[in-house]
């Protein structure tokens, strides 16, 4: 490192520690990397230390370690989404048909196509811009993407032969929206934070449609907080799934799984 980048760098990690973010070095270098210019540079650590998330800043996030391409206006995947996927592949290693619903940038539907290799990926979104975003991300898995709400936005042929369908709805209760961090309260579309006055109406619509789609022994997956995970499972029995929820320590993650017997 020559001495001009290693100020830099200095330069770089002391603005970003300045606002406060706990990472600088990390962040740093991630900054130092994206930008092609010293002015965009400057442009990107402005951003980041007046409260936009990394990601968007950089213009990606690691998932599964995929590369996922994101954008302003699109919700940032979690690392303890990570969990998710593989239970799905746990419960069906062998699945030829993903649907990622809700998929926001695609993330959780291109790590699941890159695990199972040669599976037939299809991904919705309500949101436009998620919409476009993902795909960008499943594109070099050969999948579809589909505007619209919910199972509206699929095509008919995929009823009875989806092998894993994942759904990361929202489910932040509407009133604890105002209580989420800056990041994603500031940045994130509220229509992929917000699940209703108990967090977990769009859940529930989920539940509800699974069965028709699912291929028997399919498996429906759905992240929760960790006080919503008895009623989300009550959700998904009186859709006629048999369910049970398992959760990781690590990740801080509760995730309910439905199969269609």
């Amino acid at each position: 490192m020559t001495s001009t980048s290693a100020s830099s760098r200095d330069v770089v990690v002391a603005a970003l520690r300045a606002a406060g973010c706990v990472f600088a070095e990390d962040e740093a270098q991630l900054l130092l990397a994206a930008a092609r210019t010293p002015a965009e540079l400057t442009a990107m650590v402005d951003r980041r230390a007046g409260g936009a998330p990394l990601e968007l800043v950089v213009g990606w996030a690691e998932f599964r370690g995929l590369r996922i391409a994101v954008e302003p206006g699109v919700f940032v995947p979690r690392r303890r989404t990570e969990f998710l996927v593989e239970q799905a592949l746990a419960h069906a290693p062998d699945a030829s048909v993903v649907v990622d619903l809700c998929c926001g940038s695609g993330a959780v539907g291109a790590a699941l196509a890159d695990a199972l290799g040669g599976a037939e990926l299809h991904a919705a979104d309500i949101d436009p811009a998620a919409v476009r975003c993902a795909g960008r991300n499943i594109a070099p898995f050969g999948g579809h993407v589909h505007a619209g709400d919910l199972y509206e936005a699929l095509p008919g042929r995929l009823r009875g032969r989806v092998g894993i369908l994942a759904a990361n709805v929202p489910y932040v209760p509407s009133d604890e929206v105002a209580f989420l961090p800056a990041e994603a309260r500031e940045h994130e579309p509220l229509v992929a934070l917000d699940g209703g006055s108990d967090g977990l109406d769009v859940l529930r619509r989920v539940a509800a449609g699974a069965t028709e789609w699912l291929a028997p022994g399919g498996c429906l997956l759905v992240e929760t907080s960790e006080r919503q995970a008895s009623t989300a499972v009550d959700a998904f029995a009186r859709a006629g799934l048999t369910s049970r929820v398992v959760v990781s320590e690590e990740w801080y993650a509760n995730v309910v799984i439905g199969v269609r017997s």
